[in-house]
C-alpha cells in the first residue's frame, strides 16, 4: 500500500548561498511511503496504517533545520520516516524550491527526489 502527501507548502532556510539561509524561501515537499500493511483497508482503524499527519510532522521538523543541499534534507526525511515507522519498506521524498536563485532562469521550481528502502 502506498500512502502519500502532495505538495506540503513550507517556508524554509535551505540553500548554498548564505542569503538563502537568512531570508528563506518557499518549498513544496511531497512524500510517498510504502507499507505491506493493508489491514486498514478492511478494519477502518487508524492503528492499522501509517498516520499521514505524523508523516507531515516529520517533514515540518526536518525542513525547519537549515541545510545547504536539498539532497541532505531529503536524506534526513527519508531516514527518519523509515526509522520512526517500522512498518514502512520504502520512502520517497521530493523537495521543490519554488524560486531558485539562478540568474536568467524562469521556471516553476528546481529540486531533488530521493527514495530509500529498508
Amino acid at each position: 500500500m502506498k500512502i502519500f502527501i502532495n505538495d506540503i507548502r513550507l517556508r524554509a532556510r535551505h540553500g548554498v548561498l548564505a542569503q538563502e539561509r537568512v531570508v528563506g524561501g518557499d518549498f513544496l515537499v511531497s512524500v510517498v511511503v510504502e507499507t505491506e500493511q493493508e489491514q486498514a483497508a478492511e478494519t477502518d482503524n487508524l492503528a492499522d496504517t501509517v498516520n499521514y499527519a505524523l508523516i507531515a510532522d516529520v517533514v515540518r521538523q526536518e525542513m525547519g533545520q537549515p541545510s545547504q543541499l536539498l539532497e541532505h534534507v531529503c536524506g534526513r526525511i527519508c531516514r527518519r520516516l523509515l526509522s520512526e515507522f517500522p512498518s514502512l519498506c520504502n520512502a520517497t521524498v521530493r523537495i521543490t524550491k519554488e524560486n531558485p536563485p539562478i540568474i536568467g532562469l524562469q521556471c516553476a521550481g528546481s529540486g531533488v527526489e530521493l527514495s530509500m528502502a529498508t
